[in-house]
């Protein structure tokens, strides 16, 4: 009978470890860029109308798309949990995307709002509305907020504004921390 060395054990283990750290964030970029893929496809049969769930079972459609640069993202109606494991989400109570008034949109740091982080004051943003119509934003203002201390954004529906929302920092090992990075953009005429 032969013994395993206590090192072997602990190495296996981390390199095990590691391995499945590797697997669970490699499965949620590739879940990530999957459901866009599907939500694409709904969104060309949207309409004002008509609603399209990317699939069946799914709890949200999209309702707008937002470009950036390179980035070319769907968001989705809803910013729950079940709706931004899959792309951004706009915020219940805000306008729609594209619309009149302060649109909120959250979206997942690590996944489809990760570009916010690249961002500067003075750049477009590009969205088109569930109309199919597109509205060009400026980016007004970047800011830090603390969500323990900050009692939430002002919804006017007077102005033609888009928030763009997700935590903070963005190389935080932790998720669920009270910082959040706002990027805030006024309608270009």
């Amino acid at each position: 009978m032969s013994v395993v060395p206590l090192k072997s054990i602990i190495l296996g283990l981390a390199l095990s470890l590691t391995a499945v750290s590797w697997f669970n964030s490699a499965y949620i970029h590739a879940k990530a860029e999957l459901a866009q893929l599907l939500i694409s496809r709904s969104w060309q049969r949207t309409t004002n109308e008509l609603r399209v769930k990317p699939w069946y079972w799914a709890d949200t459609w999209p309702v707008a798309r937002l470009v950036y640069a390179n980035e070319d993202v769907f968001v989705l109606a809803g910013a729950h949990g079940s709706a931004l494991a899959f792309g951004p989400g706009h915020v219940d109570g805000t306008a729609a995307p594209g619309f009149p008034g302060t649109s909120i949109v959250a979206g997942h740091r690590d996944t489809h709002f990760s570009f916010l982080r690249e961002m500067q004051l003075g750049e477009l943003i590009r969205v088109q509305n569930r109309e199919g119509l597109w509205q060009d934003y400026s980016v007004d203002s970047i800011d830090i907020i603390d969500t323990s201390v900050h009692a939430g954004i002002v919804v006017d529906q007077a102005s033609e504004e888009l928030v763009l929302i997700t935590c903070y920092p963005f190389d935080a090992i932790q998720t669920g921390g009270p910082l959040r990075y706002v990027v805030t953009a006024r309608r270009r005429e």
